[in-house]
């Protein structure tokens, strides 16, 4: 049964020192670099990547500009609480109410008639709404009149900035981490730490409370520069946490960049600000506001890790995926004995002695089913099948061997329809059919084939020369005899009117009994089984002539009496 069977891959072993030692040299670095990535990646853990949530307070007061900054003043929320905005300049238009006043002088304002103001209009850059007026603006330009809060703001920005000494204020930054995975939470601030401690990247390399300077230094940029106009810093948090019982180890690592572009050109608004205004009424109860342009530094903070524990199944799939690496060793080697051949010897000697030793060539299948046949030849044990498009004769053609199927008596008995039967005398025989008149074919060895065209017809019942087997007792006994094919017939159809029998039909069962004999009676061999030519024509010179009533008398009287034969000798005994 095939169930219960195992199947194994062949191996050619070569008796090489170089080779064996070019074996063992990459299996070995395989083996080493498997055990590296194995535990400096820490493959045999199932990752899961970080879920965070970040809160940050930041805390420093100074007095500039005539006025008292504390974290109310100088500090912006942000929505989602991963980022906090630090005001370090400030470009001030107080006493704004509306009204009609000029332009702040810029390309498209400028003017020097009217004509060049066009009313109703403004753009990115303005203001306000434009009068189409052109109006001093100062001693110098003139401007188009706009509609808007009066007096426009200034653009010119301070230096230096006007919150420089922003850089000693701190920011502590609460950082709760979880891994779903394997559930396990974590804070970033640590027992051992208090909060008089700051960040050093030396000596508290794990403290959550930052100087904003010391952020800046970090990321390799002057706190007063960017200051003037602002920018964006990144603070990122990575959590590579091992959650081994063992070797448990789950601690934050910061780090800090720029993330903007400082060398952005100055069209593009480089730097970082926003505008705000604090409306309130003058004495004349009119409406006034103060607009305030801040320039700031805006800090993300960026939270990401992973945490490992280990699996079993990591740790197998792994394995898995890194033997195939073993077999570059194979490889390497079947492609160095290939070009040694190749440039040493020629194509037909060592190259092709390595060739046969390891391949063994066999011919594909064909895809038509037409291409698919058997030979069984009587000086042979072995059936052999063709399975490709013939090019020659099928006689001449080689193939592949094929155990025969076992034969027993019991099968010979049932083909001949009776027990008895296999004593029986064979039936004169008589050939009133074809003669032979042709030469002999060049592919026949028994002397006995006619002349085919077709290549699928040019079969011999032998491989060597020798006596046909159309000679031989069996063949006329089970293949040639009357009575034999007819209790066959019988047997698959005892109602068969033996008298309606024609020449095709004892023709059609003697060629089935020889396939049955000579092929072993396997149900996928016999319906491409090809009878030899020398038995075709001979089974035709048997058959051809009409069946007559009379010839089936006879056989079926010589047959009784030949059936009580044994009866007789029996009653005797």
């Amino acid at each position: 049964m095939f169930f219960f069977e195992y199947s194994t891959d062949k191996e050619l072993r070569i008796r090489s020192a170089p080779l064996g030692t070019i074996k063992w040299g990459i299996t070995l670095g395989v083996f080493v670099y498997m055990c590296v990535i194995l535990f400096t990646e820490k493959r045999y853990q199932k990752k899961e990547t970080v879920i965070s949530s970040v809160h940050t307070k930041v805390k420093g007061v100074l007095d500039a500009d005539s006025r008292i900054w504390d974290p109310a003043e100088y500090t912006l929320p942000s929505p989602d609480g991963s980022s906090f905005f630090v005001v370090t300049n400030i470009v001030k238009t107080e006493n704004q109410k509306e009204g009609i006043c000029a332009e702040y002088p810029n390309r498209k304002s400028i003017c020097s008639q009217n004509n060049i103001c066009k009313k109703g209009h403004s753009d990115t850059y303005s203001n306000g709404i434009q009068t189409g007026i052109c109006v001093q603006y100062n001693s110098t330009y003139k401007t188009c009149q706009v509609k808007a809060w009066c007096p426009v703001e200034s653009k010119s920005t301070p230096e230096p900035a006007i919150l420089a000494s922003a850089e000693n204020f701190t920011v502590l930054i609460k950082n709760t981490i979880h891994f779903a995975a394997f559930g396990y939470t974590r804070k970033n601030i640590l027992p051992e730490y208090n909060v008089t401690c700051k960040y050093n990247k030396v000596t508290a390399p794990r403290c959550p409370i930052f100087r904003l300077g010391d952020i800046l230094t970090e990321a390799g940029e002057n706190f007063s520069q960017v200051a003037i106009l602002g920018g964006i810093m990144g603070i990122e948090i990575n959590w590579n946490c091992d959650l081994d019982p063992l070797a448990s180890s789950c601690h934050p690592q910061y780090s800090f960049r720029r993330l903007d572009d400082k060398a952005v050109d100055e069209s593009l608004f480089p730097g970082l600000s926003i505008r705000f205004a604090k409306h309130y009424k003058a004495p004349d109860q009119t409406e006034r506001r103060t607009l305030i342009k801040a320039y700031g530094i805006r800090f993300d903070i960026q939270v990401y890790g992973t945490g490992g524990q280990f699996r079993f199944l990591e740790f197998v799939i792994f394995i898995g995926s890194y033997l195939s690496y073993f077999g570059l060793a194979s490889v390497l080697i079947d492609f160095m004995i290939s070009q040694y051949y190749t440039r040493i010897c020629g194509p037909k000697s060592g190259h092709h002695y390595y060739d046969e030793q390891k391949y063994k060539e066999i011919q594909g299948p064909c895809i038509l089913t037409s291409c698919l046949k058997f030979m069984s030849y009587v000086d042979q044990n072995d059936i052999i099948m063709v399975d490709k498009k013939l090019k020659k004769s099928l006689q001449e053609t080689k193939g592949h061997l094929i155990k025969r199927g076992k034969m027993t008596s019991s099968d010979i008995y049932t083909w001949m329809g009776d027990p008895a039967a296999i004593g029986i005398e064979p039936v004169p025989i008589t050939t009133k059919g074809l003669s032979k008149t042709s030469a002999i074919p060049a592919w026949c060895q028994c002397s006995k084939c006619y002349k085919e065209n077709e290549f699928e017809n040019q079969l011999c019942c032998r491989s060597k020369k020798g006596e046909c087997i159309t000679n031989s007792d069996m063949f006329k006994k089970l293949v040639l005899n009357k009575h034999t094919l007819v209790y066959v017939l019988q047997y698959s159809d005892p109602l068969l009117n033996t008298r309606s029998l024609d020449s095709e039909e004892l023709i059609n069962c003697a060629e089935k009994q020889y396939i049955k004999w000579r092929f072993g009676c396997k149900r996928d061999i016999m319906g491409y089984a090809k009878v030899p030519s020398c038995c075709k024509f001979e089974i035709r010179n048997v058959f051809s002539s009409d069946v007559r009533e009379t010839s089936l008398n006879a056989t079926t009287q010589s047959s009784s009496v030949a059936l009580q034969k044994p009866l007789l000798k029996q009653h005797h005994r």
